[in-house]
């Protein structure tokens, strides 16, 4: 009753989700940086996505700390860091280095990315999270809200926003390049992990060198079983990933969301294969109606997985890749057969040479400088990753609930689905709750 309590008590103080919750400014002073300063980073999650993440860390600042749930990533890592100190639990390794690091790398499943990035948020330290920002859109407006607050740098580790083919594919559309935009198609080779399956009925015993207490977090207790959840298949589970939409669409969608200021749809609907309520759809079809934005149009973005296609009226005799895009506008189309839009073909008109827009100087990098004061990340949480990762995630709600989704942005609610709050701002499991994360130091 304790965290139902709390929860209470939290949402009653923070009401006014869409306009900031806290009436001063940052609650933990930020360490001064400068360009000649070495930043201390902790790692939060070291194997798979993490093992890169932690690399570029390391690559550009110093490694101070490691934490993974699975000791045998956690000791493989350990061999390129031996002075790092090791952890299994983020939070140990958040109290004991206190003020020995400056920054965190998150890499975590998606389930745990909000509850660790805002618990070191709330510290004052900079952070960098994996894609999709969050498991649910209400967390995706908290990490923004928080970032803002506590005046932190922030990137998501969505890696073709650096990309030049991206940002010059983007400036091509701000500029109005295919004339009146109406539609947008992506699609993606995703899921590559198993969606639609039952889950398994026998319990296992734990391996000892998984801590799986850590491992689950946020979510409900369910037990261990070797390779269905850990290290991979997750993605494919409601109660851990965000399927196929929230794995790739950060990726995918990116660059028509960066050129066409794609933010605050206002309904949703998908087409999908069924789902179980513990796993995703083995395939789906959602379309998105954006309203207009500025001097763009209204349109409609459609996304395909799990083997579904646009058709020949949508692609003509294009054979399409496993994963790309499609932009139809009045004068021409855009088509790229690369999952970061960095790649790209025009049909029907023609790029003009001299189209300038601000080259990156790589996306980690960008996270380090924007530390030391010499650069803005483009991915920040409260401007970037933040809108597009609670764009990306409505999708999951008309997926979950097999209905149109008539959605209010700014108050973060499915106007024609109060049953959709339990999906948009979940439960969370005591000792894990990002309600209480955020209340630790307010």
């Amino acid at each position: 009753m304790k965290l139902r309590a709390n929860r209470r008590k939290f949402m009653q103080t923070t009401a006014a989700v869409g306009v900031g919750f806290w009436a001063t400014g940052s609650l933990k002073p930020v360490r001064a940086q400068d360009a000649n300063s070495q930043v201390q980073i902790a790692c939060v999650g070291v194997g798979g996505k993490g093992d890169s993440d932690s690399s570029d860390a390391g690559r550009l600042a110093k490694v101070v700390g490691i934490c993974d749930i699975d000791e045998r990533n956690l000791n493989k890592k350990a061999n390129n860091y031996p002075d790092a100190k090791k952890f299994v639990d983020f939070r140990e390794m958040f109290a004991e280095l206190g003020d020995k690091f400056d920054a965190v790398t998150v890499s975590t499943p998606d389930h745990n990315h909000a509850l660790v990035s805002i618990s070191a948020m709330m510290l004052g330290k900079h952070c960098f999270c994996q894609k999709p920002l969050t498991h649910d859109i209400w967390e995706a407006r908290m990490m923004g809200e928080v970032a803002r607050k506590q005046g932190v740098i922030t990137q998501m580790g969505n890696q073709g926003t650096a990309h030049d083919g991206l940002r010059r594919a983007a400036k091509f559309l701000q500029q109005g390049g295919l004339g009146t935009v109406r539609e947008v198609h992506v699609w993606t080779n995703r899921p590559i992990w198993p969606q639609g399956n039952e889950r398994p009925k026998e319990e296992q015993e734990v391996p000892p060198h998984i801590h799986w207490d850590q491992w689950l977090g946020t979510a409900p207790f369910r037990p261990f079983h070797a390779e269905t959840y850990h290290p991979f298949n997750w993605r494919g589970y409601w109660d851990f990933g965000t399927g196929a939409l929230g794995d790739m669409a950060c990726h995918t969608f990116n660059m028509p969301f960066m050129g066409l200021e794609l933010r605050d749809p206002t309904s949703v609907q998908a087409r999908t294969s069924g789902h179980n309520g513990d796993t995703y759809p083995g395939w789906s079809v959602i379309d998105f109606e954006f309203p207009a934005r500025g001097d763009r149009a209204a349109l409609k973005m459609t996304w395909y997985d799990g083997g579904e296609r646009p058709g020949t009226d949508i692609l003509g005799d294009i054979k399409p890749a496993d994963s790309g895009l499609m932009i139809i506008g009045s004068e021409g189309k855009l088509y790229s057969p690369n999952d970061y839009g960095a790649e790209y073909d025009l049909i029907g008109v023609e790029e003009p040479k001299d189209i300038e827009f601000n080259k990156s100087p790589g996306h980690f990098n960008e996270f380090i400088m924007g530390i030391k004061g010499e650069y803005k990340p483009v991915s920040n949480f409260p401007d970037y990753a933040g809108p597009l990762t609670e764009t990306i995630l409505l999708g999951n709600l008309a997926v979950w609930s097999g209905k149109r989704v008539n959605w209010d942005a700014q108050g973060l609610k499915a106007e024609n689905a109060p049953e959709l709050d339990k999906i948009i701002h979940r439960e969370y499991r005591d000792g894990f709750s990002v309600d209480e994360a955020l209340m630790a130091h307010a």
